[in-house]
């Protein structure tokens, strides 16, 4: 293991256990592992299926909407 993963790893252990389980998905669907498929909620499978069909009418934000979310979270 390099030096930066393992700094990383001991970074991620003293962080909760949902969050811990989030980054080990990551880590196991990067390297191609077990576990490689994420599997969606229902709330996330209709946040998509809204967003598709969202553009599939044209409707998309503004430029001044990214903007305003960009400035929101300071990008």
């Amino acid at each position: 293991m390099t030096s930066l993963l393992d700094r990383a790893m001991e970074a991620a252990r003293r962080l909760p256990p949902e969050t811990q389980d989030e980054i080990a998905r990551l880590v196991l669907q990067l390297a191609g592992g077990e576990g490689a498929r994420i599997a969606l909620t229902a709330e996330e499978r209709a946040a998509i299926a809204e967003s598709r069909a969202a553009a599939a009418r044209g409707e998309f934000a503004t430029e001044r909407e990214v903007l305003a979310v960009w400035a929101k979270h300071d990008l």
